[in-house]
């Protein structure tokens, strides 16, 4: 059996078809072979060249640009070669079953390429993970998140990170081992203690963003709630500009969750819909409103509607602001003072909503330009504590060298974990699932 990365993996890279041109990516050891056979030669290194591809008998397939990319330098780190074809359904099928004909050829998995490009050191784990973000990217700050973290901006923070322990942790072995000798640096504390107390900070702070990378990937919640009739189902399709909700003057309609996702000022929004709160024996319902103060404690924002002044009594479990929203503004502007809610609203002809706009965007997080090196996904922060943790540990064993060595190396190990040089396998499978066939 022919060892994995002895094979050579083949496949439509460029999405859905039709399409004007579709790409099939190549990469491995027969790729220069392969190339040679089906477009009559092999192009010069990273020069795209027109050629007629032609099947296993010599019979045309279609007229395209090829390229080739020479081992190490590809994406992959392997000899990689691309066919940009026209992107008819019976002309990427006929090339692809071409391709599968040949020896040690085979279709790729999910995420093959950029395991591939990981096993070489193309990329790394960070990489890899904003890589994978990047293509699910749906808003402009989702994009420059993941644009960061593929591009290699987190992973050289903490690649500066790693270094300066392993400076720490040479010193500390040095005054171990070598204690007598003359030629070794005097006192460890007054060379390394201080940067390591630096890095502890440099560490918290970088975590003290983890709150905005986590709203930016996986958006802000905005949840709405109130009594039944007051407005919620109108509100959700209001602002998401078509229905997604059924609107009726029959209080309990919502008897689930309804989720919807918006773009604003880049971040992904996403709104909740609930079922009314109050008491009742209706056991659906019930649990409808269960679920409705599940989705409030996990808020970041909770829109209050009610339609009358009275109607803001409902106790709400949660740590996120609320914003009390006064509705059905265009039946009786009369019954609402200026003290009863923080904006009056009206789906209707549209009052207010505007301002309330307004009002979510001004709450959304403040991200300064070039200043989005963030930990995005919950693996890096439970990593980067960790680390922190044993840094912080180092730090008050103050006095036992060969303890404080011990915490530098678990805090490097961490590090290791976080970029995926060390002990990462059971991540893999996971991590690589998650991009489409052909990257």
């Amino acid at each position: 059996m022919t060892a994995p990365q002895a094979e050579t993996i083949f496949a439509l890279s460029s999405g859905g078809l039709p399409s004007g041109v579709a790409v099939i990516r190549l990469s491995g050891p027969r790729t220069a072979d392969v190339i040679t056979h089906m477009t009559g030669g092999l192009p010069a290194p990273r020069r795209a060249a027109l050629r007629t591809i032609r099947d296993g008998d010599g019979e045309r397939l279609d007229q395209g640009l090829v390229l080739f990319f020479p081992a190490p330098f590809s994406f992959t780190g392997e000899d990689c070669g691309e066919l940009h074809l026209h992107g008819g359904r019976a002309v990427v099928q006929a090339t692809l079953d071409c391709l599968a004909g040949f020896d040690g050829l085979r279709l790729a998995d999910a995420g093959e390429f950029s395991r591939r490009a990981f096993a070489h050191g193309k990329l790394d784990l960070i990489e890899v993970e904003g890589l994978a973000d990047l293509l699910a990217a749906e808003t402009e700050m989702q994009r420059r998140l993941a644009g960061e973290q593929a591009a290699g901006g987190l992973s050289s923070l903490y690649s500066g990170w790693a270094k300066r322990l392993t400076h720490a942790r040479a010193m500390i072995e040095a005054e171990l081992d070598f204690a007598d000798e003359d030629d070794v640096p005097g006192s460890v504390a007054e060379r390394i203690w201080p940067d390591m107390a630096l890095l502890y900070d440099e560490i918290q702070r970088h975590l003290t963003g983890s709150a905005t990378a986590t709203i930016i990937r996986d958006g802000y919640r905005i949840v709405i709630a109130g009594e039944p009739n007051a407005g919620k189902s109108s509100l959700l399709n209001a602002l998401a500009k078509r229905d997604i909700a059924i609107v009726t003057d029959v209080a309990g309609t919502t008897r689930d969750v309804l989720e919807v996702d918006l773009s604003l000022a880049g971040f992904m929004v996403k709104l909740i819909d609930t079922a009314g709160l109050r008491d009742t024996e209706d056991q659906v319902e019930r649990e409808g409103i269960r679920r409705a103060r599940a989705r409030i404690a996990d808020a970041d924002l909770v829109l209050l509607l009610a339609d009358h002044p009275n109607g803001f009594n409902a106790t709400l479990d949660t740590q996120a602001p609320i914003l009390k929203l006064g509705t059905k503004l265009d039946r009786d502007s009369a019954i609402w003072d200026s003290s009863a809610a923080d904006l009056t609203i009206s789906v209707e002809d549209g009052t207010g909503l505007d301002r309330l706009i307004d009002m979510i965007q001004r709450r959304l997080p403040r991200v300064h330009p070039g200043a989005l090196a963030l930990p995005a996904r919950r693996r890096h922060q439970d990593l980067l504590r960790q680390c922190a943790g044993h840094i912080r540990s180092s730090l008050d064993m103050s006095g036992a060298l060969d303890l404080q060595a011990e915490y530098l190396r678990l805090a490097q190990d961490i590090l290791g974990r976080l970029t995926g040089r060390v002990d990462v396998e059971h991540l893999l499978d996971v991590i690589f699932s998650e991009f489409c066939i052909g990257k």
